[in-house]
């Protein structure tokens, strides 16, 4: 009978989702010799080849990626007893890692910190910044438990099967022009189409904001616009805004209360919304993991959803 170690059916899982040992190696901070041995071990524990040369690298071959397969069904049950037996020993122990974009990091997840080191300092909680295109395959292999996304109106994201999803907050998105703008003048709302010759500011290419910014001047103001300044941080983004004379679509939640130096206006033609999701793996939680989604929970309830 064929004995399976867990650790090498996790890099195994990894390598089928990560394509490169050198990507397995930098995730799990091992040498990518070191997992290319630990992978040989388990070829010879299962008796069959797993890994073929594929240019300069390898890829899974059938029974690779067969095992592979069965190696997410036995690591997510491992979760799982995990999980119940962290409930029957009562108490609120263990580790939880969060991650989200910028601003939801700020106003929901680091608040949510402070209230678990008050109320279950036993938990340790680790907290990263990433675009959802990076946190959800690390949720998805377990190296987080939650991710704060985001989706825009018109630009959903996708929804891989295994994750679970809630819905936390929703908020509006407001155009971020300089106080001198002649546009900003008058204090009401500004048209996307009315801003079809300014240079724009938003995050990089490929993420959902990007992504939206191009589509809403698509199809409200019916032009490509000239996205000059990319950042995934949005005080960079209203820097650039202050001091250039860029023009932003951003969330209430990335808005300063108040800036003299800025014109926050709502978009004329239609309001464009943001709602943030929390995601989570499918199965049981830990005692730990349930006490931060409540956390996470009650303080996005605190978060005010109209731009200044």
């Amino acid at each position: 009978m064929v004995s399976f170690d867990l650790r090498r059916l996790r890099l195994l899982r990894e390598l089928e989702e990560r394509r490169t040992l050198g990507a397995v190696a930098t995730a799990l901070g091992y040498s990518p010799s070191a997992v290319s041995q630990q992978l040989a071990v388990l070829e010879r524990e299962v008796g069959a080849r797993l890994l073929e040369k594929a240019g300069r690298g390898v890829r899974l071959t059938d029974a690779g990626r067969l095992l592979a397969r069965h190696a997410r069904i036995l690591l997510s049950a491992a979760e799982a007893a995990a999980a119940d037996l962290a409930t029957s020993t009562g108490g609120v122990r263990g580790a939880v890692r969060a991650s989200g974009m910028q601003s939801a990091t700020r106003r929901v997840l680091v608040p949510a910190v402070a209230r678990m080191v008050h109320e279950h300092p036993g938990v340790r909680v680790e907290v990263s910044e990433l675009e959802l295109e990076q946190a959800l395959p690390e949720l998805r292999l377990g190296a987080l438990d939650v991710v704060i996304s985001d989706e825009y109106d018109g630009h959903p994201r996708p929804r891989p099967a295994g994750l679970g999803y809630a819905l936390l907050h929703e908020e509006p998105l407001a155009l971020a022009l300089p106080a001198a703008h002649p546009l900003a003048a008058p204090g009401g709302p500004v048209a996307v189409g009315a801003l079809r010759e300014e240079a724009w500011a938003c995050s990089d290419e490929g993420t959902g904001h990007h992504q939206m910014v191009i589509g809403t001047c698509r199809s409200l103001g019916g032009y490509e616009p000239d996205v000059r300044h990319r950042s995934n941080d949005a005080d960079v983004l209203l820097e650039l805004v202050r001091s250039t004379g860029a023009v932003a679509l951003l969330p209430a939640l990335t808005l300063p209360a108040a800036d003299p130096a800025l014109a926050i206006r709502r978009v004329a033609e239609a309001e464009v919304r943001r709602r943030l999701v929390v995601v989570t793996r499918d199965g049981p939680a830990t005692p730990a993991l349930t006490a931060f989604l409540a956390a996470v929970t009650d303080q996005a309830r605190t978060l005010t959803a109209e731009p200044r």
